[in-house]
């Protein structure tokens, strides 16, 4: 797994390239779908998550969250995408946000959907 911070501008264009989305988001996750040679079945590198840290950044003041938990929920979001995990119909929305709330819980941070 790696995660970058980048700018707006930067994952803004990811965003379009890869979304056909033309404006800045606060997180993206791009799985690795390829077999990597020379690296055994249980090490697997999962993919790439990248944040737009001033998006982050403003979310969190909006929220009234800490920048912290805010980037926390993010990150568990970000990996829970790589590892399929989708929202865009109702049912899927309700399992992925269930287990972030979950996670979340395990690490004292409160349900960030409250």
């Amino acid at each position: 797994l790696s995660v970058k911070f980048s700018d707006n501008h930067t994952v803004q264009q990811l965003n379009k390239k890869f979304r056909g989305k033309d404006k800045p988001t606060n997180v993206l996750s791009f799985p690795n779908d390829e077999e990597i040679p020379g690296v055994e079945s249980d090490t697997t590198y999962i993919g790439d998550i990248i944040l737009a840290k001033e998006t982050v950044e403003a979310e969190a003041g909006e929220q009234s969250k800490s920048f912290e938990s805010h980037l926390a929920h993010l990150l568990i979001h970000g990996i829970l995408h790589l590892y399929g995990f989708d929202h865009m119909e109702d049912e899927e929305a309700e399992e992925m946000e269930a287990l972030e709330v979950r996670i979340l819980g395990g690490i004292n941070i409160a349900n960030p959907y409250n």
